[in-house]
């Protein structure tokens, strides 16, 4: 069973950036289906948060249900994380969710990185933005990062469409991947400890 967070950091409702993380989940869980992993899925709206995120930024620790929601970012095995572009970075919504994270929650996770925007010339904020931050948290972000400018919605829906299955198939791999590895280093300490005894 792969726990996979979804973290949407839109501020309306509906909101593009959750329409593209639903989008992403969908390939993500059929991708995952398709590598035998069952999928326990968590998909946060952060604008419901917010004021719980400014609060636990002022006192230091998150309560209640934002609580609960760290909580399942720190068991997850994989992070899809996707934020709407303000001033060319992350917005602050988001950017204030992962500051109240204790530093080690993210290392070594997988993480798929997306954003939204009104204009293709914002894309490269995934690469000076969002890369950097999560590389800096620790996570593991996939070679694959997804933008969705406004006219990828409508006329160019197939190439985000392209953009969305290459960048869950690498999340799927890295998850199975690590999955995989980990079985293989348990069998190995098993194989170790028969020998010893």
């Amino acid at each position: 069973m792969s726990r996979i967070v979804v973290i949407s950091g839109g501020l309306g409702s509906p909101s593009s950036t959750r329409v593209l993380a639903d989008d992403i989940l969908a390939h993500l869980r059929r991708d995952l289906a398709d590598r035998g992993e069952a999928v326990d899925e968590t998909v946060v709206e952060l604008r419901e948060l917010a004021h719980p995120i400014v609060d636990a930024m002022l006192t230091g620790f998150p309560t209640g249900d934002l609580a609960r929601v760290v909580e399942a970012v720190a068991e997850a095995d994989a992070l899809v994380v996707v934020s709407p572009t303000f001033s060319a970075s992350v917005s602050g919504l988001v950017k204030s969710f992962f500051d109240i994270l204790d530093p080690a929650t993210l290392t070594g996770k997988p993480v798929l990185l997306a954003a939204t925007g009104g204009t293709e010339r914002h894309s490269l904020m995934l690469e000076f933005a969002m890369r950097p931050l999560f590389s800096y948290l620790g996570a593991e972000p996939v070679r694959t990062a997804i933008f969705a400018a406004t006219s990828d919605f409508g006329s160019g829906a197939a190439v985000l469409r392209e953009r969305v299955a290459r960048g869950a198939a690498e999340l799927a791999e890295a998850i199975t991947g690590r999955r995989s590895a980990s079985r293989q280093a348990d069998g190995f300490v098993e194989f170790e400890a028969l020998l010893a005894g």
